[in-house]
């Protein structure tokens, strides 16, 4: 299939595309190139949007372009196939985290906006990610990245109606649970295996899901999703360059609730999202 989309492309020199590990909702390979050099190609069995390649490569863009961090060229992008530069598996060392930890603070504090949102709607894995403008960063964050899920028929499954009045409360209560932070540009599905190197060794991001909405979002998913053990210098350094209080370890669970959602909503099995929803919400269910 992958092969098919690149000589509709106009890329017929491919000589054989390797499976690409990680990806969860599309298709991915490596293609190799009858001059040896290799492409990262992307494709859809049944796109869930025709903008849906459209919106990453817009995200690619505004993360290089706007927060200077490395992302891979975009080199064809259309409703079937994104073809893009191929880039390295990440180096295993301490050094590369604490540059990272430098890309992905100057990615956050030089994009402060003064809304929460993004100019149109997005993907995330095979579910739209709304992204409506608002000026208010807690309501944000609970109509369009907690309480959208609700309805979601695998989230509605999963969740009985003591969890979902727990999240109906954890929602009300934010601004007492988070701090008051700005807007920036965040990456927005910053697991690790969306961490990966230029040929020169410089961090660089793949798979993004833009908006401008809380720093701690990113920072979030990276906690949670088993960085490396050369990873552990990377979060005291990014809270040493952005000013993040002793409490933010803290506030991970609630900030990854999103996350976890997404993937109730979009996977079977779910890798123990569900557990890790209902643990969270647990001080917030109703008392009997």
């Amino acid at each position: 299939m992958l092969l098919r989309r690149l000589h509709d492309a106009g890329i017929d020199d491919v000589v054989e595309v390797r499976p690409a590990t990680g990806g969860l909702a599309a298709t991915a390979g490596l293609a190799r190139r009858t001059d040896g050099t290799s492409l990262f190609v992307k494709a859809f069995d049944d796109p869930p949007s025709p903008d849906a390649f459209a919106t990453e490569a817009e995200g690619l863009t505004a993360l290089r372009t706007l927060g200077g961090i490395a992302t891979p060229r975009v080199l064809v992008v259309n409703a079937d196939v994104l073809v893009l530069e191929a880039l390295h598996p990440r180096p295993h060392d301490e050094t590369f985290w604490l540059r990272f930890a430098h890309e992905l603070a100057h990615l956050h504090t030089t994009t402060t906006h003064p809304r929460f949102g993004w100019h149109r709607d997005n993907w995330l894995g095979r579910r739209r990610q709304v992204n409506t403008w608002h000026d208010d960063g807690f309501a944000f964050f609970a109509e369009h990245r907690l309480l959208r899920w609700l309805d979601e028929p695998r989230v509605v499954e999963a969740l009985d109606a003591g969890d979902r009045a727990a999240l109906e409360r954890l929602c009300a209560r934010l601004p007492e649970l988070l701090p008051e932070r700005p807007a920036c540009l965040t990456h927005g599905d910053l697991w690790t295996q969306n961490v990966l190197a230029t040929a020169d060794g410089r961090p660089a991001l793949i798979d993004p899901a833009v908006s401008y909405t809380w720093a701690e979002v990113d920072l979030a998913h990276v906690w949670t999703t088993a960085p490396p053990p050369e990873a552990t210098g990377f979060f005291g350094r990014y809270a040493e360059l952005t000013g993040l209080d002793a409490g933010w370890r803290e506030r991970m669970p609630i900030l990854q609730l999103r996350q976890h959602l997404a993937v109730i909503a979009q996977f079977e099995p779910d890798w123990g999202a569900a557990d890790h929803v209902r643990a969270t919400l647990a001080p917030f269910r109703p008392r009997s």
